[in-house]
């Protein structure tokens, strides 16, 4: 084989390991200062750092190669698009053991049911996403926006605005909130002991 092998690495998320990658890579002949890895970013993510880098490093009757093809991209449009420039550039694709010949029909057919299936994974994982958020929801576990308060920082706050030793706007900075989020919690709180008869005038502005 002709030319420099030069290997390529991806993982989805930082909580993946790509040694498995590496050392596929490196037992076919990749020399250590000719790997690039990308971590973190998804398949579908063309603007990908070592991706360009690997793109840069090789040169006319150079081999780049990946233990899969949906770690170098998860469409068929992409597959394609990076294939395409690969060829221009002279250079060959290495698919685990395979070089892909994008010249032989055979080839061509191969690549394209490969970059299927690598879009079609894709396409599962996303929609699992979607069903593991819908279900997560419906289970009451995406939470919103937290409260700025908690509710024993909200009973402080209500007993010093009704102390009358403080401000609304001491307060509000005392508590880091803003000064519509300090007439909430005294209106929450006199909602809450309906023995309570002091009137809060709300302002029209909010936080």
């Amino acid at each position: 084989m002709t030319g420099v092998l030069v290997g390529y690495a991806r993982v989805s998320t930082h909580k993946q390991d790509a040694q498995l990658q590496r050392d596929a890579l490196l037992a076919a002949g990749v020399s250590p200062d000719q790997l690039y890895v990308d971590e973190g970013l998804t398949g579908s993510n063309r603007d990908r750092p070592a991706l360009r880098e690997a793109f840069a490093a090789v040169r006319a009757g150079d081999t780049l190669m990946v233990t899969k093809l949906d770690r170098l991209a998860r469409s068929v449009p992409d597959a394609r698009d990076l294939v395409d420039e690969l060829t221009k550039k002279g250079v060959r694709l290495r698919i685990g053991e395979s070089i892909h010949d994008p010249e032989d029909p055979t080839g061509r057919l191969l690549f394209n049911a490969l970059a299927m299936v690598a879009e079609f994974e894709a396409d599962l994982i996303r929609a699992r996403t979607r069903e593991g958020m819908r279900v997560a929801a419906a289970r009451g576990r995406l939470k919103g926006k937290k409260p700025k308060l908690t509710p024993a920082v909200e009973a402080h706050l209500v007993a010093e605005f009704h102390s009358g030793d403080y401000s609304v706007n001491e307060i509000a900075r005392r508590y880091k909130v803003g000064v519509a989020t300090v007439y909430r919690a005294v209106q929450r709180a006199r909602t809450a002991n309906v023995g309570d008869d002091i009137a809060i005038t709300l302002p029209l502005a909010d936080d």
